[in-house]
């Protein structure tokens, strides 16, 4: 467990550099805002197009392993809406706590991770999990805001949802890495070396951006915080891995990526979601927080334990 604590260290210890030069004002918010820009817009997508690049469709898409994953995300998401209507909030504010409580960092920390510490074999998983919260529940809570503001559903909220995927960098870097790796088209050494120089800054770049990007961040409600880090770092991986290994059993090493990248903090996408709507960003701030600062043992923790189910 120290091993695994070990090689997950040096990826938090960016988190706090980041974060260290963020507070400072070393780094401000809108060195932040630029390098967070740089890094979702092309480090990353060339990052996750090349590993695309060179996979099959068939090694990437498992039904089974997208139901285990449905379920157990779907079943934590709806325990975290029932305590928020339980509370007496709006539909607008139990979405945005609902989307804390499933919705991990999984592009920005999950992939570079993962990939480092349990084999590029975890690309695949990882990237099917990460257009999964993209494609539904990232649908989700803009259909479910947009449509209780406006009290009904309309064309131009799933036109809203619809256009969103279209320019997320993430789904299109996934589809046309894998349309390239469908076509069988080789990826020429320059093309190669460009995305692999590019990508390559997207493990320290994504890392610092967290950092800085949570130095701004602060531990409001902390009581309500704690609850939605609790649901993401504890009872997400749980159910996930109850999902996983018992009730749509997959295979042991996929089940293990799909338990060890549930288990990661909130995703910081989701503050850019409750201040774009203006829905609790102040929470979801703090369990961003929280659940980071948390993660630090807990994600070493679930991949130690994992590590000896395959």
């Amino acid at each position: 467990m120290l091993d695994i604590f070990l090689q997950t260290l040096p990826f938090f210890l960016i988190i706090g550099l980041g974060y260290g030069a963020g507070k400072t004002g070393f780094f401000n918010e809108e060195a932040t805002a630029w390098l967070t820009k740089f890094v979702f817009y092309f480090a990353l997508s060339a990052m996750i197009f090349r590993f695309a690049a060179n996979l099959s469709l068939s090694e990437v898409f498992d039904w089974r392993f997208i139901f285990a994953y449905l379920w157990a995300t779907g079943f934590v998401y709806g325990i975290a809406t029932l305590v928020a209507f339980l509370r007496g909030v709006s539909i607008e504010e139990a979405a945005i706590e609902a989307q804390c409580a499933v919705i991990g960092n999984v592009g920005f920390l999950g992939l570079p991770m993962l990939a480092m510490l349990m084999g590029e074999a975890a690309i695949g998983p990882v990237m099917l999990m990460l257009s999964v919260d993209l494609i539904v529940f990232s649908s989700l809570i803009v259909v479910l805001v947009t449509g209780s503001r406006d009290g009904r559903m309309s064309f131009a909220i799933l036109r809203t949802v619809g256009l969103g995927l279209l320019k997320n960098p993430m789904i299109v870097s996934i589809v046309l890495g894998l349309a390239w790796s469908g076509l069988s088209l080789p990826i020429p050494a320059p093309m190669n070396d460009f995305l692999t120089i590019l990508g390559a800054a997207a493990t320290p770049g994504a890392l610092f951006a967290i950092g800085a990007s949570l130095a701004s961040k602060s531990a409001e409600r902390p009581f309500v915080a704690g609850w939605l880090s609790f649901c993401k770092l504890v009872l997400h991986p749980g159910f996930v891995a109850l999902s996983a290994l018992y009730i749509f059993p997959i295979a042991a090493y996929p089940a293990a990526v799909m338990i060890a990248a549930a288990s990661l903090p909130v995703a910081g996408n989701v503050y850019i979601l409750a201040q774009h709507y203006g829905v609790a960003p102040q929470r979801v701030s703090a369990s961003i927080l929280i659940s980071t600062a948390m993660a630090v043992l807990t994600v070493s923790l679930v991949i130690g334990w994992v590590s000896a189910l395959y």
